[in-house]
């Protein structure tokens, strides 16, 4: 015998059987009736799951070529309000059993089921009863070891309802296939559904369905994986007398900013905020969950501690983390106190928005902090957001060679925010400190500042128009940089009129410097200002304009006495105007002019009437600038002079 012979036989055969077993299903169809079918398939669904479907349309028998039984528009609950409502429920039959007359379920499905959970007050949903019906069919020998063991979701939609706090959520488009508990006591069931317009992949794993759906303890395992956020869970559960949940969670995301807007939080405020993990142990008391021995990851950034989210009424977080490192420059990077050339304020907008939908009580410690240019060493802060308002306490942090300890406090106001700043630096670097924070670079040496100050506006610009407080510093063993004080006033002490050049060079050393400032409405008031050194003492009062950063200053500086023989140290009053950036020191021109013997005499006759018109001209020459309390004369002096630069009284 060929091989072609054999196979032809072997086709024969097999054409054979599947003409004996088409013939048997028709004989079948023939021999059982539509109604024992579907009675017997209704009966082992009930059977299998504990429920009974609601029948509201059609039903569709078909031994052949394969064995279904389809129910339209079937519902399960009340049936004023039904919990679960599939356009069609069809169970296919298992083909042997049809041969012997016997109808079989080996799998159930759904298709376009709407499956709605409402959560009463109480704790408990619209499943409650379906719940307990079902965990009346998962009992030992309550369902025949040859009962189906999948099911299948087909385009379904879940929606999720807590009319106590008015939140409504939709998962679509789910596709679901589960593994029902016929043989083991396991329940596994693996999809995909869409939510917020993100398609993600779940599956869930339960130990024990029985114990489940009793409310014991049960083991589970659950995976999440979508574009926004991956996540995963494995420990146990229960939910008698209320949910309890123990276990290990990990989760991660590309951006955890995007990941919070995908789950409906406002946008946070500032920079920051994408790459993020987490891994640790979960423990969930009905509302509250609290993670231990958490490790997470934000931006690089990586911390170890305790977290607590409470979910009951206000979502709150709460915890500790400790750092070893830690980068916060991509939060501050949207939020600048100065323009880009460092010359004014920043008038950009405000928003605290992304702070108004959760409250935070969050204590953090680090190592070694870096904000932008500055560098901190060991750092305590809490952060703590109530109602919108922000609050961040210092309690330690080494900056700047010293200490800085205090608050700062933000809220929103109606056209803006309210800003509240109490803060202390502690012996730390001036010309650093000054610099980084308003741009100043005037004063180095070490000392204490203290900021008590309060405003608001809707931009840094705008809080500098409306700021009260008190500000105030002290320092010792640096120098005023940009002016050299002692060489100044020894030139102006030998030649008053001789002119003190360009003053904005070199520096003056101190031993002791002190400044007191009452600030209101963006006005700085000068209580105090005395600078100490071993060859100048400075007394200063005036105000200060910090919206405009301009200084309006009178003082007068005197020369420390270097000798006995000296009766009278040299003192001279002076005026500081201008751009606290570049500012500008003129010397008192009346003082200089009196210093000068030669010309002192010119200044009283100034004063009279009769020679004022004749002299004018050559103490304008003299001083470059006009004389106080010398009227304009009738005509323009032609007199000539010496044209040798001299002092410059503080112009109108």
């Amino acid at each position: 015998m060929t091989a072609a012979t054999g196979f032809k036989r072997l086709g024969f055969a097999l054409l054979a059987l599947i003409a004996a077993a088409a013939g048997m299903l028709v004989t079948a169809e023939m021999l059982i009736s539509a109604d024992t079918v579907r009675r017997q398939a209704l009966d082992e669904i009930r059977a299998v799951t504990g429920l009974d479907p609601i029948l509201r349309g059609p039903v569709t028998v078909s031994l052949f070529p394969s064995g279904r039984v389809s129910f339209a528009d079937v519902a399960l609950g009340d049936a004023g309000k039904p919990a679960l409502i599939a356009e069609r429920l069809t169970a296919h039959l298992r083909f042997f059993p049809l041969l012997t007359g016997n109808v079989e379920i080996a799998d159930v499905s759904l298709e376009s089921p709407t499956i709605t959970i409402d959560f009463e007050p109480n704790g408990g949903t619209n499943w409650s009863g379906l719940i307990k019906a079902l965990a009346r069919s998962q009992k030992p020998d309550a369902q025949r070891l040859t009962a189906f063991s999948e099911m299948r979701i087909d385009n379904g939609t879940v929606v999720l309802r807590d009319t106590s706090r008015k939140v409504t959520e939709t998962l679509s488009h789910v596709q679901a296939s589960l593994a029902w508990p016929s043989i083991s006591k396991s329940f596994g069931a693996t999809g995909r559904f869409i939510w917020h317009d993100e398609p993600i992949d779940a599956s869930i794993a339960i130990g024990d369905f029985a114990e489940a759906l009793a409310g014991n303890t049960s083991g589970l395992k659950l995976r999440l994986a979508g574009a926004p956020l991956k996540a995963a869970f494995e420990g146990s559960f229960s939910v008698s007398p209320t949910l309890k949940i123990d276990g290990t969670v990990a989760a991660d995301s590309t951006s955890l900013r995007k990941a919070l807007i995908w789950v409906g939080q406002k946008p946070l405020p500032g920079g920051g905020f994408d790459h993020f993990s987490i891994k640790a142990k979960a423990d969930v008391m009905s509302d509250s969950i609290s993670l231990t021995g958490a490790n997470i990851d934000l931006d690089g950034n990586t911390a170890e501690g305790v977290l607590t989210y409470v979910t009951h009424g206000r979502k709150t977080l709460q915890g500790t983390l400790a750092a070893g490192t830690l980068d916060l420059t991509p939060y501050i990077s949207t939020a600048k106190l100065l323009t880009t050339n460092h010359r004014s304020w920043s008038d950009g907008h405000i928003s605290l928005d992304g702070l108004t939908g959760m409250d935070l009580d969050l204590r953090l410690s680090a190592a070694k902090v870096t904000l932008a240019d500055a560098k901190l060493g060991r750092t305590a802060i809490g952060a703590n957001l109530r109602g919108g308002q922000l609050t961040i306490t210092v309690g330690e942090a080494q900056a700047y060679g010293g200490v800085i300890k205090g608050s700062l406090a933000l809220a929103n106001v109606v056209g803006g925010v309210d800003v509240k700043s109490q803060l202390l630096f502690s012996d730390v670097d001036l010309a650093t400190s000054l610099g980084q924070l308003f741009g100043l670079h005037h004063l180095n040496g070490k000392g204490d500042m203290s900021i008590n100050v309060e405003g608001s506006g809707d931009s840094v610009l705008g809080v500098t128009h409306t700021l009260n407080g008190t500000a105030g510093l002290t320092a010792q063993n640096g120098a005023l940089v940009g002016v050299d004080l002692e060489d100044l006033l020894r030139r102006l002490q030998r030649r008053p009129l001789t002119g003190g050049g360009d003053f904005r060079n070199g520096k003056t050393s101190y031993d002791k410097f002190s400044l007191a400032l009452k600030i209101v409405n963006g006005t700085a008031k000068v209580q105090d200002m005395n600078v100490v050194g071993p060859a100048v003492k400075v007394a200063l009062a005036g105000s200060v304009s910090i919206p405009t950063r301009d200084l309006d200053l009178t003082g007068t500086a005197t020369l420390v006495a270097t000798s006995r023989t000296e009766r009278e140290p040299f003192s001279l009053p002076f005026f500081v105007q201008g751009s606290w950036d570049d500012p500008i020191m003129l010397p008192d021109a009346e003082a200089l002019i009196r210093r000068s013997g030669a010309a002192a005499p010119l200044l009283n006759a100034v004063r009279e009437r009769n020679a004022r018109d004749a002299v004018r001209s050559v103490l304008e020459r003299l001083t470059g600038g006009a004389i106080p309390g010398a009227p304009a004369p009738a005509a323009t002096p032609t007199a000539e002079t010496s044209t040798a630069p001299a002092a410059v009284q503080k112009p109108k």
